[in-house]
């Protein structure tokens, strides 16, 4: 498989020079994704809904590429705010339960604007 870039359509991804994700032989790498709902280009208040906004896109990235979200080794998570964790939390545990990549959890001043409560990246590797 040679390299290949996939996109959501997002004039943000050109314009800031990105790709949804990039898949790379065995590899996708999965760009930090918001909770943006790309159908409607908006972006819910609460990190429940933002979360699953995100594992949504990241899943539609997955697919393209030939990918499922069973095949994700890697997980990192993005808040704004530390009383959100559990709420994130939850959502990672009905999404990723029993798939258990390898995650990190950071708290960070914001993200590129203030309405984005979580931003979610991951690296997928195709089982063999």
């Amino acid at each position: 498989m040679s390299r290949r870039l996939i996109s959501t359509g997002s004039p943000f991804e050109k314009a800031a020079g990105y790709s949804r994700a990039v898949l790379d032989g065995e590899f996708a790498f999965v760009a930090g994704t918001t909770g943006y709902d790309y159908a409607t280009m908006t972006m819910p208040a609460d990190i429940t809904s933002q979360a699953r906004n995100c594992f949504g896109t990241i899943e539609a990235a997955l697919a393209e590429g030939g990918f499922a979200m069973t095949d994700i080794v890697r997980a990192t998570y993005y808040i704004t705010n530390a009383a959100d964790a559990e709420a994130l939390i939850a959502v990672c545990g009905e999404v990723l339960g029993s798939i258990r990549p390898a995650s990190t959890l950071l708290v960070v001043a914001g993200l590129y604007k203030p309405e984005m409560k979580v931003e979610i990246e991951v690296t997928a590797k195709l089982q063999t």
